[in-house]
């Protein structure tokens, strides 16, 4: 058998998930063990730092996992990826390609690498399918972010055709879920209205001030129903293009705060702050290729943002954030 022939893992498969207490990892986590996988290596970033390049190599060469879901990265919202683009396409490019390179020197049998809706240019046609990628600019905001991503997703194909590896790329629309990041400046949308509304609902603030004018449109997947598809994919997809993630639903950022203000029970205004940017003015991904694996979301967004409402509400430390 060829070193990098597909199978699909079984049950005492040595499993490797990067970046496991992250949103997408924990989910990816919480799914594996839900179908009986546990023999999962799993580090933290004190134990394990993915951009010094010699610890990964080590603890690849040391624990030689058979299988890997690279989740793992530095993420943030309009705000952070603004400031520090710089930061995001260095730490981003330091993990991805660390983390792939030594799969591939250790004989990997699978790797699975998640990417970003954001890697799309910022005019592609909507619903977005795979084959858009690159075809024209990015949206300036998350731009460093997008390049990392685009260079991981490269870096597998690459690999695939120069040595016939099995690495695959998932590119899910915006997440959201347990394990979030709602810190109040570096968070992405949906958490971070979360908290705003639930901090101006304790103080009984009359308005919360939201960034742009509410018009562009968006879809959300809750991080469950991706880690879902994650699994499928690592045991039954073979082929050699990425994989959008959604719901090929949308709604408009305005209609997104009137959901959540619903959920936690604020009523009061919400402003709208025109100075600040948009971001990409529609981002809606083509989901057949998923679809027709025989996989479809399952959470719809209003019992989603309660699920994860709650969760907010459960981690004091996160909330803190």
């Amino acid at each position: 058998m060829d070193k990098y022939s597909f199978s699909p893992m079984n049950r005492n498969s040595k499993i490797y998930v990067a970046g496991h207490c992250g949103m997408v990892g924990s989910a990816i986590v919480r799914e594996l063990k839900k179908q009986g996988y546990n023999n999962l290596v799993l580090r933290t970033h004190s134990e394990l730092d993915l951009i010094r390049q010699s610890e990964v190599e080590s603890f690849f060469r040391d624990e030689k996992p058979e299988y890997v879901f690279h989740p793992a990265g530095k993420v943030g919202g309009i705000a952070a990826n603004s400031v520090n683009s710089a930061g995001f396409l260095y730490d981003n490019m330091m993990i991805e390609l660390n983390v792939i390179r030594a799969a591939w020197e250790n004989g990997v049998k699978k790797l699975l690498f998640l990417g970003s809706s954001c890697v799309y240019p910022k005019m592609a046609p909507q619903p977005m399918p795979e084959s858009c990628l690159l075809t024209s600019s990015l949206e300036p905001t998350n731009e460093g972010y997008a390049l990392a991503k685009i260079s991981g997703l490269k870096y597998c194909e690459y690999l695939n055709r120069q040595y016939d590896t099995k690495y695959i790329s998932v590119m899910p629309t915006n997440m959201y879920g347990p394990n979030d990041n709602y810190h109040p400046e570096n968070s992405h949308v949906l958490p971070a209205l979360i908290r705003r509304f639930h901090e101006a609902k304790i103080v009984d603030a009359k308005k919360v001030v939201c960034w742009g004018d509410g018009s562009p449109l968006r879809e959300f997947l809750y991080v469950d129903d991706l880690a879902e598809l994650c699994v499928l994919l690592m045991n039954s997809y073979d082929g050699k293009e990425m994989v959008n993630a959604g719901t090929g639903k949308e709604l408009s950022i305005k209609e997104l705060t009137e959901v959540v203000a619903r959920v936690i029970g604020y009523d009061g205004i919400i402003e709208w702050d025109k100075s600040k940017p948009n971001g990409t003015p529609r981002k809606l991904l083509d989901i057949s290729k998923a679809t027709a694996l025989g996989w479809r979301y399952s959470t719809e967004l209003e019992e989603g943002i309660k699920l994860a409402y709650d969760d907010f509400l459960n981690n004091p430390m996160r909330a803190e954030r």
